[in-house]
Formats: structure tokens, C-alpha cells, sequence
């Protein structure tokens, strides 16, 4: 029989009382996080990859006039696509949180700048070698509004990282 000390887990921290059994307390033992699948940046992401997509397959399935530069726009818009999937599952799984080794932050804007530069080439090259070919017409307008939405993803990123830790600092 031991007379040791020994720690008794409760529903009660010292912050208040504890929550209901099948309440969610958006803790780290959760998988996935819900709330960024309804947040701004998940939704951005979401709309981002979808106009690439749609800008893929426009120019997938159009009569080509420049192989070069299509199969360009092509690989760009596949590499922002997985890119931002990727990053995607990173805030979904919370895999940010395991790997502290690497700056998010950072890396995401990084991320934005050099893939919303090569998209914004791409669209550009794509819209000149068009000939007025809609299924190409449509790809580069489509690879525009992902620019578009990749600059406010990378606004929104820098702002966010930027000022969070400037005003951090005063407080």
C-alpha cells in the first residue's frame, strides 16, 4: 500500500467549470479544426483552388497555339494548386502546432509571393499566345482571379503576422 501522492483528474480547472461531456472545447486533442473549414483564410484557400482548377482544365481541354506557354501556365497552376492544398491541410490538421521548427507564417507567405508572381507571368503569357480561343481565354482568366485571390491571401497573411507581433510587443 502506497502512501505517495497522487493526481486525481476532474472536469474543473481552476479557469472556471468544466465543460459539458459532449462539448467541444477546441483543444489539441481534436483532429481537425471546424472552424477554419468557415473562417476567411479556409474559404479564400478554398476559392483559390478552384479557380485554378478551373483555369487548368480550360486550358487542358483547349486547342493549343504555343505549347510552351501553356504547359507553362500548367505547371504553375498545378504546383500554387498543391501548394495551397498543402498548406490547406496543414491549419485543418493543426500540423503547425506538432512541427514548431518551421515559421508558418513565413513559409506562407513566402509561399504567396513567389507563386502569385509565376501565376501573374503565367496569366499574362497565356492571355497573349490566346488567338481569341475561349477554352484559353477562360484558363487565363481564371489564372487572373486566382492571382487576384492569392494577393488578398498574401495581404491578409502579411497583416496578419506582421502586425500581431508589432502591437505584440506593446502590451
Amino acid at each position: 500500500m502506497s502512501h505517495g501522492a497522487r493526481v486525481i483528474r476532474t472536469g474543473v480547472s481552476s479557469a472556471g467549470p468544466a465543460a459539458p461531456p459532449g462539448a467541444s472545447s477546441g483543444s489539441d486533442e481534436e483532429l481537425m479544426d471546424g472552424a477554419y473549414f468557415r473562417s476567411c483564410a479556409g474559404m479564400l484557400k478554398v476559392a483559390q483552388m478552384i479557380a485554378l482548377l478551373v483555369g487548368f482544365i480550360s486550358v487542358n481541354n483547349s486547342p493549343w497555339t504555343n505549347y510552351s506557354a501553356y504547359s507553362y501556365f500548367q505547371i504553375v497552376t498545378m504546383c500554387d494548386l498543391v501548394m495551397i492544398l498543402f498548406f490547406y491541410i496543414i491549419h485543418i490538421f493543426r500540423v503547425y502546432r506538432k512541427l514548431t521548427c518551421v515559421s508558418w507564417p513565413l513559409a506562407e507567405f513566402l509561399h504567396y509571393l513567389i507563386g502569385t508572381i509565376l501565376l501573374l507571368i503565367a496569366s499574362i503569357v497565356a492571355a497573349s499566345k490566346s488567338y481569341n480561343l475561349t477554352g484559353l481565354v477562360a484558363g487565363a482568366t481564371f489564372g487572373f482571379l486566382a492571382t487576384i485571390l492569392c494577393v488578398l491571401s498574401m495581404w491578409s497573411s502579411y497583416k496578419v503576422s506582421c502586425v500581431t507581433q508589432s502591437t505584440s510587443k506593446y502590451h
